[in-house]
């Protein structure tokens, strides 16, 4: 197989986390999973890029708090190859703190725990990014 082809073939797979809740940090996270959509796509190659939310990152997909609630439903309405993924741990928690359960965007999906994802990607070969 030549490098041509196998470029072509390849799908690049990047993981990429959020644990603050800060809204700058989470703004460079959707820049970045932009931009390196953006730059595959004009090189004509498929990328997946999971963005993981846990600890106080969790408030970005949180339905009710998030700072930056319209740009990442945007996202899930105009990029069907970025997800998010919120840690099932730190939404229990926190879910108990507020005494409700706490709702998260419609396009994250639970995950048992967050750092465990992280760990699970890499161990499938996703290229980790910490922005």
């Amino acid at each position: 197989m030549s490098a041509t082809v196998y470029a072509q073939e390849k799908v690049h797979k990047i993981v990429m986390h959020v644990d603050d809740n800060d809204p700058k940090r989470m703004n460079m996270v959707l820049n970045n999973a932009s931009n390196v959509d953006k730059y595959f796509k004009a090189k004509g190659e498929e990328v997946q890029i999971e963005i993981v939310a846990y600890g106080p990152g969790l408030t970005m997909l949180m339905a009710e708090k998030s700072p930056v609630k319209k740009r990442v439903l945007s996202f899930g309405q105009n990029f069907d190859n970025i997800s998010f993924s919120a840690c099932g741990n730190t939404h229990r928690k926190m879910s108990k703190k507020a005494g409700k359960q706490i709702a998260l965007l419609s396009n994250a999906k639970m995950v048992t725990s967050g750092v465990v994802q992280l760990v699970m990607r890499q161990e499938q070969g996703w290229s980790y990014v910490r922005p």
